[in-house]
């Protein structure tokens, strides 16, 4: 495996380390924009210097290419001249040099793990990393002729076969799952035996589509995926069920003939494998447009309908990526899913909350994927991203006081946290919402804020408006240590506290650090960053 450079990732003087994971953007030259750099793409210039064609890169030579006018990189075996991309890329080009003739997979799994470099990159393809035997262990004399030699492979970041990387990393986690199935006349039953006992529907991810079942089950940290083509056809409609206290999954699909079959079906890509969740790649499936409404004067509350193929639930506190594609190039960004209000009571669901996603969504007119988003018609469709996300259920258990900090959209994660502890922790005794924005115009749902402050004593909300009117009464300014240490006063002085914290780079960086000033714990805190 090549040497990836020691250094951190962001720097820790970079402009793009942020808390918990988040980046910033540096200014970019006039005409350096995502769309200047799609049309660059499509303009037919030679972006790699060798002519169309496609070479075998030897670590050796990767290592030649280091240089800001000859940078190449390699991203889980596939190697890139990113030299034209140096003055496109929003994170800046010292970013991009820290991975310069070297295995960036790493790297850019820390930063850029959702961004779909394969279509932003592809006019930059140089090839693919060459696969180089390594010397087979023992003595170098006698083993290669022995029949018990087996050739091993020295292979790049990303490129190792699926089967070594499951055998290796599952002894380091949870036991390796396994599955098994069962049939009826009209019925076939897969069941995922897990091995762990806290297993919810929303650990479990399946996706039918063309003959074919996708099932990828998360347990803890890692990824179980059963991956079949099956042998005969089936219905679209199907179920799921969890036994929660013996860890198993039960996924039962309809036979479309009755009859008896011999096999499940043959094993596709990755199929049975158990790796960690943050080397999977991201499985998207095509949404459709259901409806959406105005929130704000900027800020609508889109809803989208999974496929009657796909049983998914985004656990609270966790994203999906949107992907569209935007002048013929897949564009992806991040979104926290919310319930449809923030509270059932106020608003009589109508449809099925286990089909449906809803989003709030700012709307920026000068942007690249918020207008495009604005302008897709009901019935349109939007492919939607498994979930992603550090945040744990368990994080509100037997809590007391739970604060909230959240600057503009970044609302949309309180929305599910703040109905869940409410509804689900007994132990709780205070909420308290402070949410910055702009002007009153700007602040989302607030009457619903409002209502629920007036309904449960336990809530409370204080909204901080940068920019307000003359006839605002509220609290005024930016986060700071005075608004901060007035609001966060625990209900008794040992009492078990976290605090969420969302919003712009910024806000987060600077709410965090004083949350440390104000002696919170690293455990006490969770900032919210995709």
């Amino acid at each position: 495996m090549l040497n990836v450079p020691s250094q951190s990732f962001p720097g820790l003087s970079s402009q793009q380390r942020v808390a918990s994971g988040g980046r910033s953007k540096v200014p970019l030259k006039q005409g350096r924009s995502l769309m200047d750099w799609i049309r660059l793409t499509k303009s037919g210039k030679d972006l790699t210097g060798l002519k169309g064609r496609l070479i075998e890169v030897t670590e050796e030579e990767l290592k030649k290419h280091n240089k800001k006018d000859d940078c190449w990189i390699c991203i889980r075996g596939f190697v890139y001249n990113v030299s034209p991309y140096m003055e496109y890329h929003p994170g800046g080009e010292d970013e991009l040099m820290r991975a310069a003739g070297s295995d960036g997979t790493d790297l850019f799994d820390q930063v850029h793990r959702w961004v779909n470099y394969e279509s932003m990159l592809k006019g930059c393809l140089v090839g693919r990393m060459a696969v180089k035997p390594a010397l087979p262990k023992g003595d170098p004399s006698v083993v290669p002729f022995t029949r018990d030699y087996r050739e091993e492979k020295k292979i790049l970041n990303g490129m190792l076969p699926r089967s070594q990387v499951t055998d290796t990393l599952a002894k380091e986690g949870p036991s390796s799952p396994s599955y098994d199935w069962f049939q009826t006349d009209s019925l076939v039953t897969i069941v995922i035996y897990t091995k762990q006992k806290d297993i919810s529907l929303d650990s479990v991810i399946v996706d039918l589509r063309d003959d074919s079942l996708r099932a990828e089950t998360f347990i803890k940290d890692y990824s179980y995926l059963i991956h079949t083509g099956l042998s005969h056809e089936i219905q679209e409609d199907f179920s799921v069920r969890v036994v929660e206290n013996v860890g198993k999954i039960e996924i039962v699909v309809k036979k479309k003939e009755n009859a008896s079959w011999k096999c499940l079906g043959h094993p596709l890509e990755d199929h049975n494998s158990f790796i960690p969740k943050k080397d999977t790649g991201l499985y998207y499936r095509k949404c459709q447009l259901i409806s959406k409404e105005d929130v704000t004067h900027d800020t609508k509350l889109f809803c989208l309908m999974l496929p009657p193929s796909t049983h998914l639930q985004v656990p609270i506190g966790q994203h999906v990526y949107l992907k569209l594609t935007i002048a013929g190039t897949k564009i992806v960004k991040p979104y926290t899913p919310v319930s449809d209000s923030l509270l059932l009571e106020f608003k009589e669901p109508v449809l099925p909350n286990n089909k449906y996603i809803y989003f709030l969504i700012k709307i920026y007119p000068a942007g690249l994927f918020t207008p495009e988003l604005d302008h897709l018609q009901i019935g349109d469709y939007v492919s939607i991203s498994n979930p992603e996300g550090n945040f744990k259920i368990t994080q509100l258990e037997e809590l007391e006081d739970l604060f909230l900090l959240a600057a503009g959209t970044g609302f949309t994660p309180m929305v599910k946290v703040l109905n869940y502890a409410l509804t689900n922790i007994p132990s709780l005794r205070k909420v308290k919402l402070m949410f910055f924005n702009k002007t009153e115009d700007d602040i989302i749902w607030r009457s619903q804020l409002e209502k629920l402050a007036f309904k449960d004593e336990r809530f409370d909300v204080e909204f901080v408006l940068s920019a307000p009117t003359s006839e605002w009464n509220g609290k005024q300014g930016h986060i700071s240590p005075g608004l901060l240490s007035e609001f966060l006063k625990r209900s008794l002085d040992r009492s078990r506290v976290l605090v969420c914290i969302c919003g712009p780079v910024p806000f987060t960086e600077q709410g965090v650090k004083l949350l440390h000033d104000l002696n919170f714990s690293k455990d006490e805190i969770h900032s919210f960053t995709a």
